[in-house]
């Protein structure tokens, strides 16, 4: 199994609605593992490195910069597998958002998210997405298939949700509303969804305690599954990447990860990296989304990323990333 993968199911509806514009499967295919395999050769998981380039030929055959949308709107409940089938047994909305939390790297390895309730609303806000693919797409994806789910969860088709992303306004930002409706924002710090918190009350028809009980024992094997497979290397990006502008000592990431220091630097030795190499991969991640994606001073995508000084910051992104953050800023 791949380390960070995407579930099958979201990859077989991006293959059927290319498909359905009248292209042909090997054209969508190109470029990955199951051009050699077909879909017969697909496993329950599809490696992030196929999906990018799936995603990829998708945009290019079709020329839709709304895709991801899409996508995410055929994301029914049936689509997230055993996730959703647990959510369906549900007593009610705040228990699906408590397995929800505890699950959803399921469903996106390298997604990490942040959920609290106040002042009567509830807030998901996105800490980091995969980085992959396109940031507009991840996040249409993302947003757009929660907004399905949650209207086939609580038989509500006209559920709408406030929506804040960290990017400019795109070209098609006319199909935001439509999907989402009027409560939109762009050029937000983070990605965000907020909706009413009285929601979380909503009793659901299929709740079955014994059910969920079953369901959630399987959510947890395979979460387990996943994870006993990622490199240490790769387990200290991922609580990095959530741990966005706290960046915390390597020992103190030894101690979350259930390692002594010495034990996680020699883990880390023989897998080729060292905990510095891995520390400026996720600042500089973070840096290049808070550049191509806000207007936030360089000064302060300095402080964000860990550099009191914006000088140090410009030469420790040109040493990670081979460019400058003006170049970056600009697109150049």
């Amino acid at each position: 199994m791949p380390k960070t993968s995407t579930p099958a199911q979201y990859i077989l509806i991006l293959i059927d609605m290319v498909e359905e514009q009248g292209f042909a499967r090997d054209a969508v295919l190109a470029g990955t593992t199951l051009a050699r395999t077909g879909l017969q050769g697909i496993g329950a998981r599809v490696s992030e490195e196929d999906f990018a380039r799936l995603v990829g030929n998708a945009f290019q055959l079709t020329g839709d910069p709304a895709l991801g949308l899409k996508l995410g709107l055929r994301c029914n409940l049936s689509a997230h597998a055993v996730l959703g089938q647990a959510f369906m047994t549900c007593r009610d909305l705040r228990q699906v958002m408590e397995l929800f939390l505890k699950y959803y790297h399921l469903l996106s390895p390298a997604l990490y998210l942040e959920f609290e309730t106040r002042d009567g609303r509830c807030y998901l806000t996105t800490v980091s997405t995969p980085v992959e693919n396109p940031l507009t797409f991840a996040y249409e994806l993302m947003y757009s298939a929660i907004l399905n789910t949650l209207r086939g969860l609580l038989n509500l088709p006209e559920l709408a949700l406030r929506i804040e992303v960290p990017y400019p306004e795109p070209g098609h930002s006319a199909e935001y509303f439509r999907v989402f409706g009027e409560d939109v924002h762009f050029n937000a710090v983070r990605g965000r969804i907020s909706f009413d918190a009285a929601l979380l009350e909503t009793a659901l028809p299929s709740s079955n305690a014994a059910l969920r009980t079953l369901y959630e024992e399987e959510c947890a094997r395979l979460l387990a599954d996943l994870e006993e497979e990622d490199a240490v290397a790769e387990q200290a990006l991922r609580l990095l990447r959530k741990l966005e502008g706290q960046y915390p000592q390597m020992p103190q990431i030894a101690r979350m990860l259930n390692f002594s220091p010495r034990t996680f630097r020699r883990r880390l030795e023989q897998e080729g990296v060292s905990f510095q190499q891995l520390l400026d991969k996720v600042r500089a991640e973070h840096a290049t989304r808070h550049l191509q994606n806000s207007r936030l001073p360089l000064s302060t995508i300095a402080y964000l990323v860990g550099f009191n000084d914006a000088s140090n910051f410009r030469r420790a992104y040109q040493k990670w990333t081979g460019r400058s953050p003006r170049e970056v800023r600009g697109g150049g």
